[in-house]
């Protein structure tokens, strides 16, 4: 068996492996119970990763006919299925009171942390995103904001006193609290 082909099991095992972590496993009905909870939340959340994967594969200019192939279906399911935007990245309703949000926008990859560097620095952090886009909410204090590639626990930033604010597969927005004052524009 080549790696490639070894891939799947691994993930299937690691999947697992999450699944059933801090269980007893003494065959305890509140265990069964408790795998069928944690599945359908790792089917939910492997749900929202193939979501970012593709949004982050067409950023990249990849066709949809390239993901349909991918993706076992032809490129017209792949982008009904796909191509909406994401209704979680939807501008909160009109008449909300909530704090000051913005989208910071358009942006790619190339230019999206020096557009975020200036943001940051005005008071603003990152709260969401969406394809090519950053979901910024104003703050009195400057912000630090960095990217990486989601190769570990997203806690795992915490001790370095960063806060993930957005999973994007395949990145890690975060942001940390400089505690300086917002500069003025």
């Amino acid at each position: 068996m080549t790696s490639a082909e070894h891939r799947p099991r691994e993930l299937a095992e690691a999947i697992g492996a999450a699944i059933l972590e801090g269980l007893d496993g003494d065959g305890d009905q509140q265990d069964h119970l408790a795998i069928v909870r944690r599945s359908a939340q790792a089917e939910a959340e492997a749900r929202t990763l193939l979501r970012q994967a593709v949004a982050a594969a067409r950023a990249a200019g990849h066709s949809w006919a390239v993901l349909g192939g991918e993706l076992g279906m032809s490129r017209q399911a792949a982008q009904q299925r796909f191509g909406a935007d994401d209704p979680a990245a939807a501008p909160p309703a009109p008449g909300d009171d909530g704090p000051e949000e913005r989208w910071l926008g358009p942006i790619t990859a190339f230019d999206e942390m020096a557009e975020l560097e200036i943001a940051g620095r005005l008071g603003w952090r990152t709260v969401g995103a969406g394809m090519l886009k950053h979901r910024v909410r104003r703050t009195p204090t400057q912000w630090e904001h960095r990217r990486v590639v989601w190769t570990r626990r997203p806690s795992s930033f915490e001790r370095d006193g960063w806060e993930v604010a957005v999973l994007a597969f395949p990145w890690i927005y975060l942001v940390r609290d400089t505690g300086l004052p917002a500069e003025q524009p």
